[in-house]
């Protein structure tokens, strides 16, 4: 099981604003582009993404489905990562101070994931939750949540 974590200097709603843009996915989410809704209203229980996955030169499709949504703390999530197999990705979202701490704790479920499931691959998933963290933190802090007329929008280079 990997476990991270990661001081994000923005407050929960701001996490959530960028968790619950399904179009943003592929912003954060390592080895992930063009992400699209699939099956209901992201990220309700239930509901899906697509997107493409990356893994060194090949590309494939893969998808998210929403297990569970507890806000304004938990979202777990089941991954399908192709030849890999299927995880579980879960979001635990802290106010902390003025800042929100993220936890994220993965480990596979089905799949060759979850057979050759080790040590060593716990480590390859805490690189890769690094820098989805840090993307992560990158992308809410540039999320403004109190637009005129609701909303978050990304803010641009001018910004």
């Amino acid at each position: 099981m990997a476990v991270r974590h990661h001081l994000i200097d923005r407050p929960p709603a701001a996490v959530w604003a960028v968790l619950e843009d399904e179009a943003l996915y592929g912003q954060w989410v390592v080895g992930t582009s063009d992400s699209r809704p699939e099956h209901g209203d992201w990220p309700e229980t239930g509901s899906s993404i697509t997107y493409h996955v990356h893994v060194g030169p090949k590309r494939f499709t893969g998808c998210t489905v929403v297990r569970h949504i507890d806000r304004p703390g938990t979202l777990e999530l089941e991954a399908e990562g192709g030849p890999w197999g299927t995880a579980r990705i879960a979001f635990d979202i802290r106010p902390w101070g003025d800042g929100t701490l993220v936890i994220v704790d993965e480990h596979p479920l089905r799949g060759l994931g979850g057979t050759l499931h080790n040590p060593l691959l716990d480590t390859l998933l805490q690189l890769r939750h690094r820098t989805m963290l840090a993307r992560l933190a990158r992308l809410v802090e540039r999320v403004t949540a109190a637009q005129p007329g609701g909303g978050a929008r990304v803010a641009g280079p001018a910004d």
